[in-house]
């Protein structure tokens, strides 16, 4: 079609992910077509100039008739980057963001289109009703999950503001236009900030292990996660004491070198 019909873009950045194109597109489609969105939705994958085999992957399935289409940036890089360019070429007014590794359960996305009819913004979260930690995570995870989590609390009420799963429309994302930053490392929390989203919803979603590489939350990680913090603190509460901030920064990261110190040897 020429995208008239087209309400919703589920956008996935992507960089070497080539052997999950097809099954995110497939269970992608199979999902929306049980709830009769499939012939409404597209799916856009930004990819960060793999080459890789992702390009002839979605040329494969666009030539089965699944509504996907590829976007090659060859001239930036970068994971938020890639997320606000699939939003600005969505044809859909509802656009939904989500990994390309399968983290992120595709079968959920009907419910975040759903959700996107009545609020401007949608996470996926861990930690909503029902919420259970997955047992085989270590103490001091369960500990850096909570603390990124209470971090947030006065810039958000967002159950989990690390999630990259989350859904916005194009009316909030204008709202925000020339404030939302490329270089937020966590693009679904600084789109929620800047939007100033009045409603948003929450779907329940547990992550599965990731089906290759390791997981992602190491003290880098965090260190990005407090910078971005700091940022979006500035940018919400002009005259907070940044004195304050720095010492919570310190304290955060003191208790984040003790716990990712190599263990000494005992004799």
């Amino acid at each position: 079609g020429d995208g008239a019909d087209i309400t919703a873009t589920i956008v996935v950045p992507a960089y070497k992910e080539k052997p999950n194109i097809r099954p995110l597109t497939e269970r992608l489609f199979s999902a929306l077509a049980k709830e009769g969105m499939d012939k409404t939705t597209e799916l856009l994958i930004v990819d960060d100039n793999s080459r890789d085999g992702s390009v002839e992957a979605v040329d494969a399935l666009q030539s089965e008739g699944f509504n996907v289409r590829i976007h090659v940036r060859t001239t930036e890089r970068g994971l938020s980057s890639a997320v606000l360019k699939g939003f600005e070429l969505a044809k859909g007014s509802r656009m939904v963001c989500m990994d390309g590794d399968l983290q992120h359960p595709p079968e959920k996305v009907p419910e975040f289109l759903r959700a996107l009819e009545k609020s401007d913004y949608v996470l996926g979260t861990r930690y909503g009703e029902g919420f259970a930690v997955d047992k085989d995570w270590p103490w001091y995870r369960v500990i850096i999950s909570k603390g990124a989590r209470m971090l947030a609390r006065p810039l958000t009420s967002l159950s989990d503001p690390m999630s990259g799963f989350f859904g916005v429309t194009k009316k909030a994302l204008v709202n925000g236009k020339g404030k939302v930053s490329p270089v937020g490392f966590k693009i679904g929390l600084e789109v929620y900030v800047k939007s100033g989203v009045s409603n948003h919803a929450e779907v329940q979603i547990f992550f599965a292990k990731r089906e290759a590489g390791e997981s992602k939350l190491t003290g880098k990680v965090m260190l990005y996660y407090l910078v971005h913090l700091s940022e979006l603190y500035r940018y919400r509460f002009p005259l907070f004491l940044p004195a304050l901030a720095l010492l919570i920064l310190v304290c955060l990261l003191s208790l984040v070198s003790i716990l990712f110190q190599p263990k000494a040897k005992l004799h």
